[in-house]
């Protein structure tokens, strides 16, 4: 700062002592290029002006270019430039240098045409300004340009070109470019061994990758680096943090990029609190570390505490970028937390991120997920550009909601614009066509993927085509699908013919389904509990006991069902005849009398559901005490009024008879109950629900 003080003051004199000479400009000028003071060099460049100065030579327009280059300070660059009488090599390459530096690809190109005589630091500046800013294929063609002139590649030359093959995963040129290190005796040099080691990594040749890494003899920071992510990216985290743990162990200081790393490790590995650990010892956390565990904890089931992250992240001053906020905006999806999901939608407003189609996806799919498709329509709407992802996002959103007509006038209005609709399009598609019954329209589309799109039906499109069949009463047909189909039926398939044989109480074919998923998964739940729900449903008490004993046999473990509501950024989460809750007493008397006003009303427990051989009595204690209706009756105590909708996520399938109950509700009290079971929405408006019944 002492030494910007003093420049400042001297610059001051020359202006109020008016014109200077060469050798003062010269001083000033390498004063202000070894303080890297921009401003101050400005100022000399206007006092030159201001008297006419003319240089003898190019020397200090070049320092001055140069300074602006390495500062970033591409118009004042580009206005000294236009400015120059002359210009040598040394002139054009600064104002490469500063439309490398800040991104503006398309006037280095244009600058580079331009020159009429190149040097080897010509040829670098492109080539590392190209591979920087994301334009690896031309970086690569003035690599090839470069020798054709004549000009031998450096090390700094090499790096470059490896990082552009590095980008475009292109591993046969990078291998070649190996070859020339060679030949060219280059291998000794760190920078470009460590290129390599990153090159083939990402390419997906850890082996060769590992095997330069063991041959680095002196290793820093980046060399282990390289190896570490690439491990992580071919998905071999317990390497990583064996390195990492080496690291550590020969006195190498990780850094940012190494700790991010082996988070990603451990997080892959399912070590979330080991990653907790970890992160609570770094000193210096930045936006990549909290990303990390924000994505970590979201990706392994824990959305609440990628939230928790998330507000630290915030309170820790450090912003989040565009991939920060899809990651916790897909995590309020997974909750299903509209207001945590509002909130974050306004950061991203906030710092500028809400039109980045990542995020834009990410919004849409939320405010589906939270039920809320006017909002992700509003979204989508206003998003500048729209992919795939966008478009099936909107689609699945109406699917999932009941609206299934919107659904696929979305997809024909996508087919419109004429973008190509993928997998998962066809999949959102297909369970429109399941909501709404459309049998023949649900053919269609299954039809159109081969014989319109080229593409061959996958097995998730070939189980929402056999899901279609069996509830529109063509099991039959579902079956001969599934003989007819080119791949091997698996679980997927079994357990769609399993739910739709269980809606239309034909045990022959869920028998036969469950016999399948026994044989494929023989250790999973849900089979042996659909089947035994089945028959209890008939009344195959004998059969219910003989699959219970099955179960007990081979230790097979019932997933325990489960609600919850969001009630002033608080969960509260229910079981089946919950008695947990600290205001459980107020809970049961609100429930009761919710059910007696009901029953007024009409309405009467469905006790043949109960799938246990109990008395009258029994039975309908147990489906009064659902842990959606618990759910309800708290949510009534705490918001007796309003005109917001009731917001209640269920983890299985919600039963019929709470299907009912709610219908009731919504028609008795007059208020929106939006209910997310594991299947799709159901939106309960006035007695009526948005599944038609049919969920």
């Amino acid at each position: 700062m002492k030494a910007k003080h003093k420049l400042r003051h001297a610059v001051d004199l020359l202006y109020s002592r008016g014109s200077a000479t060469s050798d003062a400009y010269t001083r000033l000028v390498l004063d202000c290029v070894r303080a890297n003071d921009v401003d101050q060099a400005k100022r000399l460049q206007h006092h030159m002006e201001l008297h006419l100065f003319q240089p003898a030579n190019t020397f200090l327009q070049n320092r001055l270019l140069h300074l602006y280059a390495k500062s970033g300070k591409v118009f004042d660059a580009r206005n000294l430039f236009d400015k120059m009488l002359k210009r040598d090599v040394f002139s054009w390459n600064a104002m490469l240098s500063a439309y490398a530096k800040t991104g503006l690809v398309e006037a280095l190109r244009a600058t580079f045409d331009q020159m009429h005589f190149r040097d080897s630091v010509s040829y670098n500046t492109m080539i590392a300004g190209f591979a920087g800013n994301e334009c690896s294929s031309g970086a690569l063609e003035v690599f090839v340009s470069m020798q054709k002139e004549g000009f031998e590649p450096t090390e700094y030359t090499h790096v470059s070109a490896l990082h552009a093959c590095t980008q475009l995963l292109d591993l046969r040129r990078g291998k070649q470019i190996h070859g020339r290190v060679l030949v060219a005796n280059l291998s000794g040099n760190v920078f470009i061994w460590n290129a390599l080691t990153d090159m083939y990594a990402k390419c997906s040749d850890i082996d060769r990758a590992r095997w330069l890494f063991d041959r680095i003899l002196n290793k820093n920071v980046v060399s282990w680096n390289s190896i570490i992510s690439g491990y992580v990216k071919n998905r071999h985290p317990e390497k990583c943090i064996e390195l990492f743990c080496e690291m550590k162990s020969l006195g190498m200081k990780p850094d940012q990029v190494t700790v991010s790393n082996v988070l990603g490790a451990y997080f892959q590995c399912g070590y979330v609190d080991e990653a907790s650990r970890i992160f609570a010892e770094i000193e210096e956390k930045d936006k990549i570390c909290w990303t990390t565990m924000i994505v970590g904890n979201a990706q392994n089931g824990r959305e609440e505490d990628a939230l928790m992250f998330f507000s630290s992240m915030q309170l820790a001053n450090i912003r989040p970028d565009s991939f920060t906020i899809s990651s916790v905006v897909s995590s309020c999806a997974k909750l299903a937390s509209i207001y945590h999901g509002l909130a974050v939608h306004g950061k991203a407003v906030h710092i500028g991120v809400d039109h980045d189609l990542l995020v834009s996806s990410a919004l849409v799919d939320m405010y589906c997920k939270c039920g809320v498709t006017a909002n992700a329509w509003m979204v989508f709407k206003m998003m500048p550009t729209w992919n795939v992802v966008s478009w099936n996002a909107m689609i699945g959103g109406y699917a999932q909601n009941g609206q299934d007509l919107e659904a696929l006038a979305l997809y024909e209005k996508m087919l419109q614009e004429n973008f190509k609709p993928d997998n998962v399009t066809f999949v959102c598609v297909l369970s429109a066509c399941i909501h709404a019954r459309l049998t023949e329209k649900g053919q269609e589309y299954f039809d159109s993927i081969s014989r319109q799109h080229e593409m061959t039906p996958t097995l998730d499109h070939y189980a929402c085509m056999i899901n279609l069949l069996g509830r529109t009463g063509y099991i039959n047909k579902a079956v001969d699908l599934i003989e007819g189909m080119p791949h091997e039926p698996n679980c997927l398939i079994w357990s769609t013919i399993l739910s739709v044989s269980a809606i239309s109480h034909d045990v022959k074919h869920a028998e036969m389904a469950a016999k399948h998923l026994f044989e494929l998964d023989p250790l999973n739940a849900g089979p042996y509990i659909m089947l035994s729900n089945l028959y209890a449903t008939c009344g195959r008490w004998k059969d219910v006991a003989s699959m219970r004993s099955l179960m007990k046999q081979k230790n097979i473990k019932k997933y325990a069902a489960y609600s919850w509501i969001e009630i002033d950024n608080k969960v509260h989460k229910f079981v089946s005849e919950d008695r947990t809750h600290p205001e459980t007493e107020q809970i049961y008397e609100e429930l009761n009398r919710l059910i007696r006003k009901l029953q007024k009303a009409g309405f009467t427990a469905d006790t043949k559901l109960v799938l246990h051989d109990v008395g009258e009595k029994e039975k309908h204690e147990s489906i009064s005490y659902h842990s959606e209706k618990l759910a309800l009756a708290y949510w009534l105590i705490q918001r007796p009024h309003g005109e917001i909708p009731i917001r209640i996520i269920k983890n299985i399938r919600v039963c019929a008879d709470c299907h009912v109950f709610m219908k009731f509700v919504s028609k008795i009290i007059g208020r929106p109950i939006i209910l997310r079971d594991s299947n799709r929405f159901h939106h309960f408006i006035g007695g009526k629900c948005s599944c038609k019944d049919n969920w």
